[in-house]
């Protein structure tokens, strides 16, 4: 059983000379290596209790805001020594989320970080979430009781502080021992040096992003809705016009209704339900009537205006006027960062409103936004990766990738190349990297799959290369059930052997991708942290705010900002060196528009 204590009588001068027991916590102990964390609610923005465990049984709980206990907050001097020790090692689930809730106390945590969270992401990026319960369940075999299990709907603070501390410090028992078992299991396969040399340096990065934030114009924001209000009155009355009467645009069944009952349009894909009115059902329904393109538009616009433009009033922190994106480490099984609350990577690039939301996204006063873009990244990782000559040559020569692609696919000069061209040639590129199929092509490309299976020969018959790294990584997969990236990042692909046709191809498109994709996702996670740590070496106020897909976002002193575009431009294009020059696109603008 798990042996705790309370800080509730506890004397901050005292505690130096106590001894390690249950009535006492000697954090000046020079055995001490390492202690285990828990915030308890382990989601809170501001900690009701914290729990904490040392190198081998004691372990005592911190009650903050409980309604019915003495709470201790006199005692977080103590703990902000401890925590603030770059000697002391400390052990966590999802230590980035501790950080920021330990900073409302202002408490910093510094030195080594064991995150059993991110050690499990490693081992296991298939997995749909690394919850404590479901590591727990994957490593130990054990069922842990969740919060909600355990108390219900009870606010935690409302749970008797003795309740608390008995289940907040049997958790530090149970992640105590999963750092153990997972940090075994990285040495094991040999994923330990990506975890510290890469991965744990960057929840440091990424905690100073998130709490950071990015600044929301919210007087254009104001503006924009209204405007996008007009838009979709607009639009509605255009489709109450083509289906001859009023309805609920976004009740699906409702849609259905009128396509295919009123309008006699022909259904194309069935559903549990229903008939199907998703996107791909609507652009092609939108060939032979104008009413579902509309709807398109709707969709688009009305998605634009609830997921964004309306929240981002409502997602604005009163403390710091500023949005804080949750920056997440541990979804995307490729390696790639993702982003919630708000999640940023979907707003769109082109268009009408694309440019006008990021346009949203400024700079403080005294300021600049410098925005930098990896340039083609995942075409120029699969040239090194695949060593095909064809390729490396163009991107060595400073070729324009999607040109020369049109050039060999088409049989024309460069000068000849049209835009219509370049555009398939660009979905060619990218369709190769995914591992698209000639069904898929033809559907992006809107010809037949016979040509493009045509444009697929042609390509791999001009990069023999490319042909021959894809054939050896399906062989490697189905050898060994994982692929890895240049870093030795690895997934897993347990379909990669089935013989269901379709669960196989598909692991095949994924074995495929995840090297290309997860030694992107590498590549930026290194330049972050180079950029990170070269603007601390030079005693820099530019700071990194976001990174969305292959780009990195810094609101800059304007004084600095060409300096920093320099010192950020060398530390992308110089993370690793791969066989082809890598290219960075930066600019610098008064709003996230303006800089990309």
């Amino acid at each position: 059983m798990t042996q705790f204590s309370l800080f509730d009588n506890i004397q901050p001068e005292k505690v130096k000379q106590a001894p390690v027991a249950e009535d006492a916590i000697n954090f000046d102990c020079p055995k001490l290596r390492g202690i285990t964390l828990r915030v308890m609610p382990p989601s809170s923005a501001s900690p009701v209790g914290i729990a904490l465990r040392l190198d081998k049984d004691a372990a005592c709980y911190v009650p903050l805001k409980h309604t019915d206990g003495q709470n201790a907050a006199d005692t977080l001097p103590i703990l902000k020594a401890v925590s603030e020790s770059e000697d002391i090692a400390k052990t966590g689930h999802d230590l980035k989320n501790i950080m920021l809730s330990l900073g409302s106390e202002g408490i910093k945590i510094k030195g080594i970080l064991h995150d059993v969270m991110l050690a499990s992401y490693l081992l296991n990026p298939n997995l749909s979430e690394h919850s404590l319960e479901n590591i727990c369940l994957e490593h130990m075999m054990i069922k842990k009781t969740s919060l909600s299990d355990q108390f219900g709907k009870t606010a935690f603070a409302d749970i008797p502080v003795k309740d608390a501390a008995e289940f907040s410090c049997h958790e530090t028992e149970l992640i105590s021992e999963l750092r153990v078992i997972l940090f075994n299991k990285l040495k094991d396969e040999g994923l330990d040096r990506l975890y510290y040399d890469l991965e744990m340096p960057l929840i440091y990065v990424l905690y100073d992003m998130q709490n950071r934030g990015v600044k929301v114009d919210l007087k254009k924001t104001a503006e924009i809705s209204k405007e996008l209000e007009r838009e979709l009155d607009g639009l509605q009355s255009k489709i109450y016009s083509l289906a001859g009467e009023e309805f609920n645009i976004n009740s699906p069944k409702q849609l259905a209704r009128i396509l295919f009952d009123v309008i006699g349009l022909r259904p194309t894909k069935k559903t549990k339900t229903g008939f199907s009115t998703n996107i791909e059902v609507l652009e092609d329904l939108a060939k032979t009537h104008k009413l579902p393109q509309e709807i398109i538009n709707y969709r688009g616009l009305h998605k634009l205006k609830t997921t964004y433009i309306d929240a981002f009033p409502q997602l604005v922190r009163p403390d710091t006027g500023r949005i804080h994106t949750t920056l997440n480490q541990t979804v995307t099984a490729t390696g790639r960062l993702s982003s919630s609350d708000p999640n940023l990577q979907n707003i769109p690039v082109r268009g009408e409103w694309g440019p006008r939301i990021r346009g949203l996204f400024v700079a403080e006063e005294g300021n600049l936004l410098l925005s930098a873009d990896y340039s083609q990244i995942e075409l120029r990782v699969l040239a090194h990766l695949s060593g095909d000559e064809t390729l490396i040559n163009a991107f060595q020569n400073n070729e324009d990738i999607h040109t020369h692609t049109a050039r060999e696919i088409f049989g024309v000069e460069a000068a000849d190349v049209t835009s219509e061209m370049r555009r398939a040639a660009k979905t060619i590129n990218f369709g190769i990297v995914y591992g698209m199929s000639p069904f898929g092509l033809s559907e992006a490309l809107g010809i037949s799959p016979k040509e493009a299976g045509i444009f697929i020969d042609s390509y791999f018959s001009r990069h023999s290369g490319v042909r021959k790294y894809f054939d050896a990584v399906i062989e490697a997969a189905k050898k060994d059930g994982f692929v890895t990236t240049l870093m030795g990042r690895k997934r897993q692909i347990p379909d990669i052997n089935s013989s269901n046709a379709n669960l196989r191809q598909q692991a095949e498109r994924l074995a495929m991708n995840s090297p290309i994709q997860g030694t992107a996702a590498d590549l930026i996670k290194k330049a972050m942290l180079s950029v990170w740590l070269r603007l601390k070496a030079e005693n820099m106020r530019s700071v990194m705010i976001l990174q969305i897909h292959d780009e990195l976002l810094l609101e800059v002193p304007e004084d600095e900002a060409e300096h920093a575009k320099k010192i950020v431009t060398d530390e992308m294009e110089n993370a690793i060196q791969i066989s082809v020059p890598i290219k960075v696109e930066a600019g610098i603008g008064r709003s996230w528009a303006e800089a990309h």
